[in-house]
């Protein structure tokens, strides 16, 4: 291995030019990902795994050969469903009792403000304490709370600060959920198919949110809102089920060597002194405060711009959810971390561009169909940047670290409603959708052009990460160096 100098700074000479030419000609594969033999599968045959026989997965559904993970997917698909069944119910029953659009906005507020504020000790948890029994216990205790509220539906005892009280309840639970659940993925299916993983999470999430909200208006239509919140409380009895089922080869849990206190801002310091992710939750901390709020304004473009009602509604939120799946899946296709800091900047100024667009729009259609590049560039960015972070960041921080991720993705989010919402009364609609999506345009900007910045630091991370989870091939670490 041969030290020298190329265009002032250091470099590692460590194949032939030959060699680096033939590397440059073969797939790229994530650090720590080993690299598959060659097999003479002519094309367009499946590949099969010659000591198994069977059919490999296709590189989209990689994850999915991990047991684990087939249990969690298959769960965690039919609990979304509900979650989302349960969220346009809630959102029906608070607007029939009270018929205010302040109060069904504030109720929004009341779930997502605790993720701001707890999710720290969340993180803490996840880091200390066995994922799995933590994944476990706050799915019971969402379920719990949704036969609460199905009991005080159909007895008809319900009142409107029940659910403000349920909503607060629930949001505590997500502030301990997010980070267990996030730092728990690597644990089922390791470091190499990490990223595939977090695209399928969120492909689930986002075709929940096709399916739920369109079961949800029929059941509401028909039975009411109190059968629904029951479906979602029987819902999450087959990801516990999946849960328990799994058998994972848990890291050591660091336990109480510090306060609490002194672990919250381990983790805080680690963001802060770690410029890639620092840089990345900042902007996406930008994007949840500034663009994101567009959907609160959602119900004014659909009946006071548009002019559709609830059929508008109901198509433009489909329109985002399509988009949100097809950019989970184009990440899912991606069998490398390489250019995801570029995807990450590229999809958030097409966030800021397409949103744009859809602000000044008078035309329903056309409105539906620039909401589909809205919804795939903010899911691009939110999974690339998920995918980064989880990379980059070591196992024993990872739950304060994700704890941190969440209080920018979500915890944000309640402040952003709170803001686009007083502007609009000002400014309408369209104005405040146009300036939250510039300021995230320039977001975008300033982040892309920082990238040289922290290049280095962040490749640098992701060596590290990948040693630690076993030493890569030689070539791929020439590969990220060189590149």
């Amino acid at each position: 291995m041969v030290a020298g100098k190329l265009g002032g700074r250091p470099c590692l000479t460590l194949l032939s030019q030959s060699c680096k030419r033939q590397l440059r000609n073969r797939p790229w594969y994530p650090i720590g990902l080993k690299v598959p033999a060659a097999t003479n599968v002519p094309p367009g045959q499946p590949a099969t795994n010659p000591s198994s026989g069977k059919v490999a997965l296709p590189a989209t559904l990689r994850a999915l050969r991990h047991r684990n993970f087939q249990l969690f997917f298959s769960g965690q698909l039919i609990s979304l469903i509900g979650t989302w069944m349960q969220s346009v119910a809630q959102a029906w029953l608070v607007y029939r009792l009270t018929g205010s659009s302040f109060l069904l906005g504030s109720v929004g507020f009341a779930s997502q403000f605790p993720v701001f504020l707890v999710a720290p000790l969340g993180g803490i948890v996840a880091d200390r304490w066995n994922r799995q029994r933590v994944v476990i216990g706050t799915q019971t205790a969402s379920m719990i709370l949704a036969f609460i509220l199905s009991a005080l539906t159909l007895t008809r005892t319900v009142q409107v600060w029940h659910i403000f009280v349920l909503a607060g309840l629930l949001g505590v639970v997500n502030a301990f959920d997010i980070p267990g659940r996030q730092a728990f993925l690597v644990d089922m299916v390791g470091k190499e198919d990490l990223m595939n993983a977090i695209a399928l999470n969120s492909s689930m999430f986002n075709g929940a949110r096709i399916i739920g909200p369109a079961i949800a208006g029929v059941l509401v239509a028909r039975i009411g809102e109190g059968w629904c919140f029951f479906v979602n409380g029987v819902s999450y009895i087959a990801v516990i089920i999946g849960l328990f089922l799994m058998r994972v080869a848990l890291p050591p849990y660091r336990r109480a060597e510090a306060s609490p206190l002194a672990h919250i801002v381990e983790g805080f310091r680690f963001v802060r002194q770690t410029a890639p992710i620092r840089a990345i939750l900042l902007l996406l901390g930008l994007v949840s405060l500034v663009a994101m709020p567009y959907t609160v304004l959602m119900p004014i473009f659909a009946d006071r711009i548009l002019h559709g009602g609830a059929r508008a509604l109901g198509l433009l939120m489909g329109a985002t959810g399509v988009g949100a799946l097809l950019g989970a899946l184009t990440l899912a296709a991606k069998t490398g971390v390489r250019g995801l800091g570029r995807w990450v900047a590229l999809a958030c100024g097409g966030f800021g561009v397409s949103l744009i667009l859809f602000a000044f729009s008078r035309n329903l259609w056309l409105s539906a169909f620039l909401l589909l590049p809205v919804g795939f560039s903010m899911m691009l960015q939110m999974s690339s940047s998920n995918t980064l972070i989880q990379t980059m960041v070591p196992d024993h921080l990872r739950g304060r670290v994700m704890a941190v991720y969440s209080m920018m993705f979500m915890g944000m989010a309640p402040f952003g409603a709170f803001f686009a919402g007083a502007l609009a009364d000002r400014m309408g609609a369209p104005v405040t959708v146009a300036m939250g999506a510039v300021a995230a345009l320039g977001g975008a900007t300033l982040f892309y052009l920082r990238m040289p910045n922290f290049r280095v630091e962040a490749r640098r991370l992701i060596v590290a990460q990948a040693m630690t989870g076993g030493t890569p091939p030689e070539e791929m670490t020439a590969r990220v160096v060189e590149d």
